[in-house]
């Protein structure tokens, strides 16, 4: 592993990163970026659980996409583990999925006959979230070294980080967004039905409680069109 290599394409993938426009384009960019700069990774993924069901955020490479499927049905596997349980390491190299593996006894001999030779995972930590799992997968046995384990584990709390602060973005934007619609919409009511401000957010929050909508679905109806608002 040529260090001063690693970390010159790890200072360009953090700008890269702070440029994404969504915390789809990040992820998509993390998993793209395993693969350039990890020794021995030929593909890797994100998967994180929802509902206690394993969900590919992202995919570099038909082989993690495939890997993560099957971590999934059979609801076992390295980067499933560390994804999944708090108990569990934050990061595992397996050398050679041919071995037995008995912690994974349906998931290791199916990812084999995909053609999964080696694979590391890597929890995406950041500010008391986990995000999912880092997931880096080579076709041939022993493609991932010490120094690869190192570089792996640095490029995931990288991300994770990056990925945080995508997510908080993302989450004030729609925050902002949801805001400027609500104060819209208050404007338009009062200038309509001649409503004082309290009135006027009044009137929104009916709505929105007795249709069962978010308040921001209200407004942006009401900056679409007449919205007749309940008695007073």
């Amino acid at each position: 592993m040529d260090w001063e290599r690693f970390a010159e394409r790890l200072a360009v993938l953090a700008r890269e990163l702070l440029e994404q426009d969504s915390v789809q384009a990040t992820l998509d960019r993390i998993a793209s970026a395993a693969v350039e700069i990890v020794d021995g990774c030929e593909a890797a993924g994100v998967l994180t659980l929802r509902k206690r069901a394993a969900v590919t955020l992202a995919a570099c490479g038909d082989l993690a996409a495939e890997s993560d499927r099957l971590q999934g049905r059979f609801r076992e596997g390295p980067c499933f583990d560390v994804a999944h349980r708090s108990d569990a390491a934050r990061a595992y190299r397996i050398m050679d999925l041919s071995r037995p593996q008995p912690a994974w006894p349906k998931y290791a001999p199916a990812a084999r006959r995909l053609g999964v030779g080696s694979v590391m995972g890597f929890l995406l930590y950041a500010r008391g979230e986990d995000f999912g799992a880092l997931n880096l997968y080579s076709r041939r046995p022993g493609a991932f070294t010490e120094a690869s384990e190192t570089a792996g584990w640095v490029l995931a709390s990288h991300c994770a980080v990056a990925l945080a602060s995508a997510s908080t973005e993302e989450q004030l934007g729609h925050a902002l967004e949801t805001r400027h619609a609500i104060g819209e919409a208050m404007g338009i009511l009062m200038e309509r039905h001649r409503l004082s401000e309290d009135d006027a957010f009044d009137v929104l929050r009916r709505v929105s409680q007795h249709h069962n909508v978010k308040l921001r679905d209200v407004a942006q109806r009401v900056r679409r069109g007449p919205l007749i608002p309940p008695e007073r």
